[in-house]
């Protein structure tokens, strides 16, 4: 069968720390090939850099718009390497006959729904702020800066109930006995009461949740989901997380909202622009914790993640259907 070529776009784990799925490639496939493109990189140097490769492992960035697929005639696959598709023109790629995948949701529920936890401790302990201090030797010194929240008996709002938004909740509910309310217009009512959670509005969940974790997909639609109407709603000792899409969240009014005592604070593991830039104004504020998009980073769901994209590029380049499409073809 004739050779073939990998393009693994924006993904620095692909391969890293399991090279073997590389090899494999390499053997089975052909050429395999690192690129590393700006988020605002234009359609036309996109497809002037990858044409000639037939499958592309992108990550969260940049954008494959409508203009790209018309220009590179080679792409067969687009894999991503996670979640979210927002990132991709599912439309023109369907139109070209374009497979676009992603991972399958299981690989990736518990690496991100624990770093959502991780997050929420950070934030609400101000555990970074603390560990600064005592690399600083400021042992028991301004501890005012580091009182923090109970997370027992309270109440949590899931943004987005599929399987990362469930495990976030089932841990709070059963390890936190928290009440789990849920914003979800596209959950069946089924599923709420047999996970026992209370569907309710937006508005309704932002006034009355100790704890706010975001966990849908970003469309045109819900771009700035949480903005400054909506940061108003909530408690002033509320914290909100952030382990989906940056631009879920108007970032300058949750900073806003922390400065004036709106908000207790802010944990996220992704930003609008990434990465953050320097000036954002998120950076200044203690009770804010940043991760740089790494949910998925540990040793199990890499591997997976590894083994799911091998498997569509394999899958396609036999003729056959990859799992996990979601362009319609």
């Amino acid at each position: 069968m004739q050779k073939e070529k990998i393009a693994i776009v924006n993904v620095n784990s692909y391969g890293r720390d399991f090279p073997e799925y590389i090899q494999y490639l390499e053997s089975e496939i052909g050429p395999v090939q690192k690129f590393r493109f700006d988020q605002d990189v234009s359609s036309e140097e996109l497809a002037n850099q990858l044409r000639g490769y037939q499958y592309i492992i992108l990550g969260t960035h940049p954008t494959l718009k409508a203009k790209f697929f018309d220009l590179d005639p080679d792409v067969k696959l687009v894999a991503r390497h996670g979640l979210g598709y927002n990132n991709i023109n599912l439309e023109a790629a369907r139109k070209h006959g374009v497979y676009v995948t992603k991972e399958a949701k299981i690989i990736e529920q518990d690496a991100v729904a624990e770093i959502t936890i991780a997050l929420l401790h950070a934030v609400a302990r101000n555990i970074c702020v603390a560990n600064r201090m005592v690399h600083e030797q400021e042992w028991g010194v301004h501890r005012e800066r580091l009182m923090g929240l109970h997370l027992r008996n309270k109440v949590t709002g899931i943004i987005g109930y599929g399987n990362i938004g469930q495990r976030v909740g089932d841990i709070m509910k059963q390890g936190y006995n928290n009440q789990i309310l849920v914003y979800d217009p596209f959950l069946p009512k089924e599923v709420a009461r047999q996970k026992d959670v209370t569907l309710c509005d937006l508005k309704y969940v932002l006034e009355h949740a100790d704890i706010i974790s975001l966990h849908c997909n970003l469309t045109d639609e819900n771009e700035h989901l949480i903005g400054k109407e909506e940061l108003g709603w909530m408690k002033s000792s509320a914290i909100l997380l952030n382990c989906a899409r940056g631009a879920l969240v108007d970032e300058v009014a949750v900073a806003q909202a922390i400065e004036n005592k709106k908000l207790f604070g802010y944990g996220a593991d992704a930003c609008i622009r990434e990465p953050i830039e320097p000036t954002n104004p998120l950076l200044k504020l203690d009770r804010v914790v940043l991760s740089p998009h790494v949910g998925v980073y540990n040793l199990e769901c890499t591997k997976g993640m590894n083994q799911k994209v091998y498997e569509d590029i394999i899958n396609v380049h036999n003729g056959k259907r990859p799992s996990e499409i979601v362009n319609g073809l």
